[in-house]
C-alpha cells in the first residue's frame, strides 16, 4: 500500500453500511463497522477516511458553492428564469441571505461531520494495531491529520470544531481560540509520523500536507479567534506561517508547474505542484464534475461523447473580471497572464481530428467555437478525412439559431439567460471517463505549492516586509513559462496581493476565506449589498440544531441566524 489506497475498489460496498451510533449523535457522527475479511485491517481502517470526499464535500454543488458562490467571484442565477433555481439556495448564498434551512449548509455540514466521524472510527481501530504494525502508525497519524483537516473546514465555515477521541463518546464543541489551538496541536503531534508526498502521492496526508495546512490555519487564525471583529494578525502567527511555508519549500518535494492548466489536467496526480488533493484517478472511481459545471449546455468538449455537454451553471461576475482588466489595462488579460486562458481549439470554422481535438481552458468570453450536431446525442458532423467540423456553437434555445455568446454582464434579473456571463473551464474534461461528463478524473486540488509562496508573501507583508512579499509573488508569476509569462509586479501591498490570489486560485474553493481575511466580504458587488459581518460564518443547519436540542445548550446557532 506504499503508493495509494484503492478506496473504491476495496470499499465501494462497505461505505453503504454507515449508520448512526446513538440518538445523541444522530446529526453529528456516524460509525463504521465494515467487514474486513480478506482485507488488511490497517488499510480497512484508514480507507473510509479518504473515500468519497469528492461527493461528500468537494462537490461542485456543496463546498464549491459555499466557498465560491458566496463571493464576488462566482454567480449562479436562475438561468432563463427556471434552471438552477433550486429553491433559491444559490441566489440566497450569493446575496448573503442564507438561512439555517439552506440545503448547501446542510450538505457541507453533513459531509464534513461524516468524515470527522470516519476519522475517529479509524483512530479507534488503528490505535491497538499501531502497537505491533508500523504501517498502522502511519495510518493513525493520517487519520488524526485528516480529522484536523475536516475540523478546519468546519471551523472556517461554521466557527466550531468537534473534539472526540472515541466514537462512542459525546463530542465536545470548541470555538474561537480553543478551536484553533486544538487543531494546531493535533497537526503538530502527528507530523513526525507522516510519510512524504514523494513516497505516497498527494492523495494522502503527508508531512508537507500538514505543514501547508498549519500555514493556512495560522494565516487565518486571527479570523477564527474573533470571526466578527477586525482580525489581529499577530507577529507570532505570521512567523509561524513563514516557518511552515519554509519547511515545505526546503523539503524539495514540490515544484511550480510551468503550464498553469496542467495543475488541473486529467492526469494531474503526478504534478509536483500538488501537496494534498482528493485522489480521482480512474482506478479509484473518480467522479468530480468541476469541468462541465460552468460551461454552456450547447458546448460539447469531447468527440467521443455526444452527450457530454455543459450545464450553464455559474459564471464569473463582472466585478471579478474587472480585476483582470484593472491589472493589465490596455493589454487583454488572455495575452498578459497565462492563468486567464489557454487556447487549444481553433477559434474559426474548420476541421479538427479527434486526436487533436482539445477545448480551451480558463475563462471563456464572447463567441464559442466547438463541434456541431443537431441535438444532444446525435453524432457530431464530420468533414474532410473524417475530421470533426468546428464552427460557432449554436444556441439551441434560440428560435433563429443564434450563436452562443457569453456576455460580461450577468445578474439575477435581465442578464440571467443561459448564455450570460463569462465561464470557467479550469479542470480538464476527462478523456478516460466512461461518460465524459460527470466523471472527471483530475484530482481535486486542496493544497498546492503556489499557495506556499503566496501565504509566505502575505505573512511577510503583514509584518511589514513588502520586498520579500513582492519577490515571492513574482517567483510564482515567473514560473508559468510554458506559453508566455505574466510581467513582474513592481510594487506590493495587501490589495495587490489579494488581487493576485484571485488570479492564481480562482475556482479553487478559497475565495470566501480570502475575502474575509482581507476585509472584502462585506463589500457590495453584483446583486450583493449585505454588509453584515455576522454572515462571515455560515448558519448551522436547522436540522443539526434540532437534532442536538435534546442536550440543552449543546449546539448553539451562530449569531445573526
Amino acid at each position: 500500500m506504499k503508493n495509494k489506497i484503492k478506496l473504491a475498489l476495496l470499499f465501494g460496498s462497505i461505505l453503504l453500511n454507515w449508520n448512526c451510533t446513538d440518538l445523541e449523535e444522530t446529526v453529528l457522527d456516524e460509525s463504521l463497522n465494515p467487514s474486513t475479511e480478506g482485507i488488511d485491517e490497517a488499510v480497512a481502517a484508514i480507507a473510509p477516511v479518504y473515500a468519497n470526499m469528492n461527493n461528500d464535500i468537494w462537490r461542485h454543488t456543496i463546498y464549491f458553492a459555499m466557498q465560491e458562490i458566496s463571493t464576488d467571484e462566482a454567480i449562479l442565477p436562475y438561468r432563463g428564469g427556471t434552471d438552477w433555481g433550486d429553491g433559491g439556495k444559490y441566489s440566497d448564498l450569493y446575496r448573503h441571505a442564507m438561512t439555517p434551512g439552506n440545503a448547501i449548509m446542510k450538505d457541507v455540514w453533513n459531509g464534513v461531520t461524516k468524515h470527522i466521524a470516519r476519522s475517529v472510527s479509524a483512530i479507534n481501530a488503528l490505535e491497538p494495531l499501531s502497537e505491533t504494525n508500523p504501517q498502522a502508525v502511519v495510518y493513525l497519524a493520517e487519520a488524526r491529520a485528516m480529522r484536523a483537516l475536516f475540523n478546519h473546514l468546519l471551523l472556517d465555515a461554521f466557527g466550531l470544531v468537534f473534539v472526540k477521541d472515541n466514537i462512542d463518546d459525546q463530542s465536545v464543541i470548541l470555538r474561537g481560540s480553543e478551536a484553533v489551538d486544538y487543531i494546531i496541536s493535533e497537526l503538530k503531534a502527528v507530523e513526525p509520523q507522516l510519510l512524504t508526498t514523494t513516497e505516497v502521492g498527494p492523495g494522502r496526508m503527508t508531512k508537507t500536507g500538514v505543514q501547508a495546512l498549519l500555514a493556512r490555519i495560522y494565516l487565518n487564525a486571527a479570523v477564527y479567534r474573533d470571526p466578527y471583529g477586525t482580525p489581529n494578525f499577530t507577529p507570532a502567527d505570521m512567523d509561524a506561517v513563514i516557518q511552515y511555508t519554509n519547511q515545505v519549500i526546503s523539503s524539495g518535494e514540490h515544484a511550480l508547474s510551468a503550464e498553469y492548466f496542467e495543475i488541473f489536467d486529467d492526469e494531474n496526480h503526478t504534478n509536483k505542484e500538488l501537496i494534498f488533493a482528493v485522489d480521482q484517478r480512474a482506478d479509484l472511481d473518480g467522479h468530480n464534475r468541476m469541468a462541465y459545471f460552468s460551461i454552456s449546455g450547447d458546448f460539447y468538449p469531447l468527440p467521443e461523447f455526444p452527450n457530454a455537454n455543459g450545464t450553464d451553471g455559474p459564471a464569473i461576475t463582472s466585478d471579478f473580471y474587472q480585476t483582470w482588466v484593472d491589472a493589465y489595462g490596455d493589454v487583454d488579460p488572455a495575452e498578459a497572464d497565462p492563468r486567464f486562458h489557454k487556447d487549444n481549439l481553433i477559434n474559426e470554422p474548420g476541421c479538427v481530428s479527434a486526436a487533436d481535438f482539445e477545448v480551451d481552458r480558463g475563462i471563456y468570453r464572447g463567441l464559442l467555437y466547438g463541434m456541431q450536431h443537431e441535438k444532444k446525442g446525435d453524432p457530431f458532423e464530420r468533414c474532410e478525412g473524417d475530421k470533426y467540423v468546428v464552427d460557432l456553437v449554436v444556441n439551441n434555445r434560440s428560435d433563429v439559431g443564434d450563436p452562443v455568446f457569453h456576455t460580461l454582464e450577468v445578474d439575477f434579473t435581465t442578464n440571467s439567460s443561459h448564455s450570460n456571463g463569462y465561464r470557467v473551464l479550469k479542470y480538464e474534461f476527462s478523456k478516460t471517463s466512461d461518460s465524459g461528463r460527470n466523471k472527471g478524473q483530475a484530482d481535486l486540488v486542496v493544497l498546492r505549492y503556489a499557495d506556499i509562496y503566496l501565504m509566505r508573501a502575505e505573512a511577510q507583508l503583514r509584518k511589514g516586509d513588502a520586498g520579500s512579499a513582492l519577490a515571492d509573488v513574482n517567483f510564482v508569476r515567473a514560473a508559468r513559462t510554458a506559453r508566455h509569462t505574466a510581467p513582474a509586479l513592481e510594487t506590493m501591498d495587501l490589495d495587490i496581493l489579494y488581487r493576485e490570489r484571485g488570479f492564481e486560485f480562482y475556482w479553487e474553493f478559497q475565495r470566501r476565506t480570502d475575502m474575509i481575511r482581507f476585509g472584502k466580504y462585506e463589500d457590495s458587488y453584483t446583486e450583493k449589498t449585505n454588509s453584515d459581518p455576522q454572515k462571515r460564518l455560515m448558519p448551522i443547519p436547522q436540522s443539526a440544531v434540532d437534532g442536538a436540542s435534546i442536550i440543552e445548550g449543546y449546539l448553539v446557532q451562530n449569531a445573526g441566524y
